[in-house]
C-alpha cells in the first residue's frame, strides 16, 4: 500500500486554518477583545423569504408519500436547470439547460472537473490565486505554471503567447483581489485559449456583484468562449447558500477535445461519483430566480456592496492603494511598506482586534498585500474602518 505522495507537496496548513488558530490563541490570551472578522468570505445575511418558503414547502413534500423524492438526476432537476438558463438569458447569454450541471457548490466542481482531463496537461494559474486551484492540481501531480498578477497590471494579467497551457484558471470578479476583467481583456484570453486548443476554467462565483453594465458577468458573453471555456457558479454568495450548499457548472456542447464531448465526459463523471444535490436545496435554488427571489437577493447584495463601499472610502481617505471594492465583495490593499502580509495580519489583530487575510497566503505575488471582505454586518464594517483609521 502506498499513499498519494503528491499530498506531501501541499503546504502543511491550509491558509484559513492558520488564521483560525492565530485568532483562537489571541482571544484566549485577550478574552476582553471584541474581534471583528473581515477575513473569510462567508456571508452574514440570512436566507431570503422566498427561499425559506420554498424550503418549507419542499420539506412538506418529502414528508408525504405522494410527493416524496428519492434519488434525483445527477445533473440536477430540470426545474432548476431551466431556471439557471433563464437567469443567463435575462443577461443576454444563451445557455441550454442540457449544458448545466447542478452540484453542491462551485468549490467542489472546480476540483472535480480535473477528473476528465489528462494527467500531462499543463496548468496555468494567475498568482496570487484562490488556493483550491493550486492545491487540487498539486494533489494530482500536474505541472503548474504561473502568470504574474501585480500592481502594474492591476492584478488582471493578460496572456503571454509564448507560454503554453492546456488548462487555464480565471476568476472574475477575482478572489482574492476583487479585480474584474473587461470584455476586451477576456477576449484576449479566449483567443489565446482557442489558439492553444486549451480549456479555460472560469470561476464566476461573484458575478452577481457586478453593477457596471460594460463588465461581463459570464465568459460566454465573449465570442468564441463556447469553444474553450467551462464556467462555474454558486448560490453561496449570490443568495447566501454557504450553509445550504448549491452550485452549478456549465459545459457547452461545442467543447470537443480528442473527438470527445466534454459535456458527456462530465456527465459520466457526475453519474459515477455524485448522486446529485438534495431536492430540498434545489427547490430553494429555483426560488432564487423567481421575480420575487431576484428582488430579495438584490437587497442582500446591495447591503454587501455598501459594506465594500464603506471600506473603499476609508482606504481612499487614508491614501491606501487597493483593488476591488466595486463590482466585487473583496478589497485587496497594499500593506505599509515595512510590513509583510503576516506582520500586517498580526498588527491588525493586536492593535485593532481586526481579522483579514494575508495576501501571501494566495501566492508569492500576494506578499505585501491584504484581503478584506464586505460580508460582515454594517455596524462591524463601520467599526472596523474606524479602528483602522486610528492605528494607520
Amino acid at each position: 500500500m502506498k499513499i498519494n505522495e503528491n499530498y506531501l507537496n501541499l503546504q502543511e496548513s491550509y491558509l484559513f486554518s492558520t488564521i483560525a488558530k492565530k485568532v483562537t490563541d489571541f482571544k484566549a490570551a485577550n478574552p476582553e477583545a471584541s474581534v471583528i472578522r473581515l477575513g473569510i468570505g462567508d456571508v452574514t445575511m440570512p436566507l431570503t423569504g422566498s427561499v425559506i418558503k420554498s424550503l418549507h414547502a419542499a420539506v412538506e413534500e418529502m414528508g408525504n408519500a405522494d410527493t416524496f423524492r428519492g434519488y434525483g438526476p445527477e445533473q440536477g432537476y430540470d426545474f432548476l436547470r431551466e431556471a439557471v438558463a433563464g437567469y443567463y438569458g435575462q443577461h443576454g447569454t444563451v445557455i441550454d439547460s442540457s449544458e448545466i450541471f447542478v452540484s453542491d457548490g462551485a468549490k467542489c466542481d472546480v476540483a472535480n472537473i480535473l477528473d476528465i482531463f489528462g494527467q500531462d496537461n499543463k496548468v496555468l494559474l494567475p498568482n496570487p490565486v484562490y488556493p483550491v486551484y493550486l492545491d487540487t492540481n498539486t494533489m494530482i501531480g500536474r505541472e503548474v505554471g504561473y502568470i504574474d498578477a501585480n500592481m502594474e497590471n492591476g492584478f488582471l494579467p493578460l496572456p503571454n503567447k509564448e507560454q503554453q497551457a492546456d488548462l487555464i484558471y480565471l476568476c472574475s470578479p477575482n478572489n482574492p483581489t476583487g479585480a474584474v476583467y473587461s470584455k476586451d481583456d477576456l477576449k484576449l484570453w479566449v483567443d489565446y485559449a482557442n489558439a492553444q486548443d486549451a480549456i479555460i476554467l472560469y470561476d464566476a462565483a461573484y458575478e452577481a456583484f457586478i453593477t457596471d453594465e460594460d463588465l461581463p458577468r459570464s465568459i460566454y458573453e465573449i465570442p468564441g468562449a463556447r469553444n474553450c471555456a467551462i464556467e462555474f457558479n454558486s448560490f453561496s454568495k449570490t443568495a447566501g447558500f454557504t450553509g445550504t450548499r448549491l452550485g452549478y457548472t456549465i459545459v457547452p456542447q461545442e467543447l470537443i477535445r480528442d473527438g470527445n464531448s466534454l459535456n458527456k465526459l462530465w456527465m459520466r463523471r457526475q453519474s459515477t461519483k455524485f448522486n446529485g444535490a438534495p431536492y430540498i436545496t434545489q427547490r430553494a435554488g429555483a426560488a432564487v430566480f423567481t421575480p420575487e427571489g431576484l428582488s430579495e437577493i438584490q437587497q442582500n447584495l446591495e447591503y454587501y456592496r455598501e459594506n465594500a463601499s464603506i471600506i473603499a472610502k476609508g482606504l481612499d481617505e487614508l491614501g491606501i492603494w487597493y483593488t476591488g471594492g466595486k463590482n466585487s465583495p473583496y478589497i485587496w490593499l497594499k500593506t505599509p511598506e515595512s510590513m509583510t502580509s503576516w506582520e500586517f495580519f498580526d498588527f491588525l489583530l493586536e492593535k485593532a482586534w481586526l481579522v483579514g487575510t494575508p495576501g501571501v497566503g494566495f501566492g508569492a505575488n500576494g506578499e505585501g498585500f491584504f484581503r478584506l471582505t464586505a460580508f460582515g454586518n454594517r455596524e462591524q464594517t463601520i467599526e472596523a474602518m474606524d479602528r483602522i483609521r486610528k492605528i494607520w
